[in-house]
């Protein structure tokens, strides 16, 4: 399929600033996206020489995608970028694959505090999420419950000869 590539991986860390330090000073990676959305934050780094791309992620005890941090065990997600999410659901559904997104809201304290006309509570509700740059993304699980993140650019044009992305 020409529609489908890796783009990172994710990882889960418990201090955000000291694992840039770390990442920055022992691999010398190049940040190349960060943001930070009220209960959590994440970084995106590219490999200088391989271009390799590697996220590190943040979620605070208030956030709904917290969940108590076990060292050695932070793999968060992979993503994989896709030309649309919509089209490629509907074939992944085809195969038996349905979306997992919902059940990545696991703090359900967090959850309960959320404003019920906020877009974190319509977001709880969908298999897809629109993200603030206006990207749709949703999750799927592979058979061991590993995480994947499947998203698209929508205002980007797609090219089959080269990686597309606003990175």
């Amino acid at each position: 399929m020409t529609d489908i590539w890796l783009s990172n991986f994710g990882i889960r860390v418990s201090d955000f600033q000291r694992s840039i330090d770390f990442y920055k000073k022992v691999f010398d990676f190049e940040e190349v996206a960060r943001e930070e959305y009220g209960t959590g934050k994440y970084v995106l780094f590219r490999d200088r020489r391989s271009k390799q791309r590697f996220e590190l992620n943040w979620y605070s005890e208030a956030s709904p995608f917290w969940a108590p941090f076990t060292s050695g065990e932070a793999f968060d997600h992979l993503d994989v970028r896709v030309k649309s999410v919509p089209e490629v659901l509907k074939r992944l559904k085809a195969m038996g694959i349905e979306p997992t997104s919902k059940e990545l809201w696991r703090n359900q304290e967090a959850v309960a505090k959320i404003s019920k006309d906020s877009q974190e509570a319509q977001d709880i509700k969908n298999d897809v999420w629109i993200t603030p740059n206006g990207s749709n993304q949703t999750f799927i699980q592979d058979p061991d419950g590993n995480y994947i993140c499947l998203y698209d650019h929508p205002g980007e044009v797609w090219n089959d000869t080269g990686i597309p992305d606003r990175y």
